[in-house]
């Protein structure tokens, strides 16, 4: 008997068939009826089976297909996880005879915490390369104040000693930065240039229609002064909104509203045709910045990373600067955001939700845009005499080599207007027991303090009175917007009579440490022995301060979920 696909024929042999066909031919012709034809009319239509008794397997027979009962509908299989991680090692422990100075770019990217926070509220822990301690630490606002008026500098340095939570016999020296503030109406004016992946892969409701709706949240924010471009690009890149001005909303917004997903992912055509917008509408005096919104899958073009970098480099030497915002997950490529967001003198951010859009473009609009120092660069000399070993707590991919403090070509971390960056060190006190053993042949404290190079200001004592009261000394490198040089602030870390208790220090600094210590955790450090969740957890529940957003409070929730999911 033949089979049709016309839905009378079927049900006129079906009813012959519960008479006269094996019941196997029966099932087959159901089946067919249901996956072969797909017509809702058709099982509607179909006569109910009649009562039998059960039946038993149907033999098949040479040449005959497998019975249509094998042809389940199975559940889809989860898209394969492409995602892309800068892989790194924790810093180890230096010896300070041996290695007593420590060199790193300063880094204000935030996007690590936020990323890390979409995998823990899926009820799964992040890949250990995804944690990167310093971007969780300085994802939450500080309350220390920024430099006083008048002052030279547009940040404020402050340095902490404590006792490490993790080895009570060891120390933490906690460094904090501060840039100074700027409100949002003394901004200079903006040329924007919104570079949006509209590919297939961006379709997804936590991809394109989140930058869409995170776009908005910034347009509401613009002035009449500013200026903004929109380029898309997918399996090639236009111009969809030329140079606006910023009070034009309702164009602007019609513009963000109409973009849909669809194609390849051309991204450095995207880039270039983005950069020739932003240099059509240059202002001199302006901030100049493009803004890409991404999950950063690329596979049309150049997608080559060292290539991409030298692009983005090469207008960055023009004034013109690169923020990413990416989106995304099993597919998305944080390793090629986070580079380009670093060579390109702008941050990196991870847009999990609305309201961590809100976060990074309303209410830290001025630091996002506004710049107030570039390449800022830190270098920390650890006086032997004093101390006998330490290590920093993440920045691991901001290592710079000692020669590169004084090397005003090579680039840094941009520091913007509001802005503050943590950075925590670990040390073992000369006489405690250390993590390595010492030399039998080295001369232990034979490398002093070194110079400074000149020029250095003193901001808190005289480096060169008591060098024995100091644990360290601590060299601060940057340029002022637009400079070639690069201006040094220096200041001492003095050394306490006794390491003074966690406890004892402000709420700020006790989160920051909290924060630090859960960061290590999730990257299974074994530098922190058997600190976890019941000593973190608590610690940060009682620092939250004032958290006017909350977001001291979500944390808390966090780390007490990260910690059921990794038992």
């Amino acid at each position: 008997m033949r089979f049709t696909h016309s839905p009378s024929a079927l049900r006129r042999g079906l009813a012959g068939l519960r008479l006269k066909a094996a019941p196997a031919l029966v099932m087959a012709a159901g089946a067919f009826a249901l996956i072969g034809c797909g017509s809702d009319r058709l099982r509607q239509d179909m006569p109910p089976p009649m009562p039998s008794a059960p039946m038993a397997p149907a033999p098949v027979m040479a040449g005959m297909p497998a019975p249509m009962h094998s042809m389940a509908i199975l559940p889809r299989a989860p898209a394969p996880d492409t995602a892309k991680y800068t892989a790194f090692s924790d810093n180890g422990w230096q010896a300070t005879a041996e290695q007593p100075v420590s060199t790193f770019s300063a880094s204000v990217d935030t996007g690590s915490y936020a990323n890390v926070r979409r995998f823990i509220n899926r009820g799964q822990l992040p890949p250990k390369d995804a944690v990167r301690v310093e971007e969780l630490v300085n994802y939450f606002g500080f309350d220390a104040p920024g430099p006083e008026a008048g002052e030279r500098d547009p940040f404020k340095v402050r340095a902490q000693v404590m006792a490490s939570p993790w080895q009570a016999e060891r120390g933490l020296i906690r460094i904090a930065i501060k840039g100074k503030d700027v409100a949002k109406a003394s901004l200079p004016p903006a040329n924007l240039v919104f570079l949006v992946d509209v590919s297939g892969s961006m379709g997804p409701q936590d991809r394109l229609p989140l930058v869409q709706s995170a776009l908005r949240l910034l347009t509401a924010q613009l002035r009449p002064v500013d200026r903004v471009s929109l380029v898309t690009y997918a399996s090639g890149s236009r111009v969809v909104l030329p140079p606006t001005p910023g009070h034009e909303k309702d164009r602007i917004n019609a513009a963000i509203g109409q973009l849909v997903a669809s194609g390849g992912t051309y991204g450095e055509g995207g880039l270039r045709l983005a950069y020739a917008q932003a240099r059509e509408s240059l202002m001199e005096s302006g901030i100049n910045r493009v803004l890409l919104a991404t999950d950063g899958d690329l596979n049309i073009g150049v997608t080559d990373p060292n290539e991409l970098k030298a692009l983005v480099e090469g207008e960055r030497k023009r004034g013109i600067s690169l923020t990413t915002l990416g989106v995304g997950d099993s597919n998305y490529n944080e390793a090629l955001m986070k580079k380009l967001a670093d060579v390109g003198d702008g941050s990196y951010h991870y847009l999990d939700s609305l309201q961590e859009a809100h976060k990074v473009l309303v209410n830290e609009m001025t630091s996002t845009l506004a710049t107030i120092a570039q390449d800022l660069k830190l270098q920390v000399e650890f006086n032997p005499a004093n101390v006998q070993a330490y290590r920093l707590i993440g920045f691991e991919l901001h290592a710079l080599k000692r020669e590169d403090f004084n090397n005003d070509q090579v680039d840094a971390g941009d520091i913007g207007a509001g802005h503050q960056v943590t950075a925590l060190y670990e040390y073992v006190p000369v006489g405690a027991r250390g993590p390595v053993d010492p030399l039998r042949y080295g001369s232990e404290g034979a490398t002093g303090n070194k110079s400074d190079g000149g020029g250095a200001r003193k901001k808190a004592g005289n480096a060169s009175a008591d060098k024995a009261e100091e644990l360290a000394w601590i060299k601060l490198r940057y340029k002022s917007p637009g400079q070639t040089e690069s201006q040094l602030v220096a200041l001492p870390v003095l050394k306490p009579t006794v390491l003074p208790a966690l406890a004892a220090q402000d709420a700020d600094t006790r989160f920051a440490v909290a924060v630090a210590g859960w960061g290590q955790w999730l990257r299974g450090s074994p530098l922190i022995g058997d600190y976890g969740p019941d000593q973190f957890v608590p610690l940060a529940r009682g620092a939250r301060g004032e958290d006017r957003f909350g977001h001291r409070a979500e944390f808390t929730r966090l780390a007490e979920l990260s910690a059921t999911l990794k038992r």
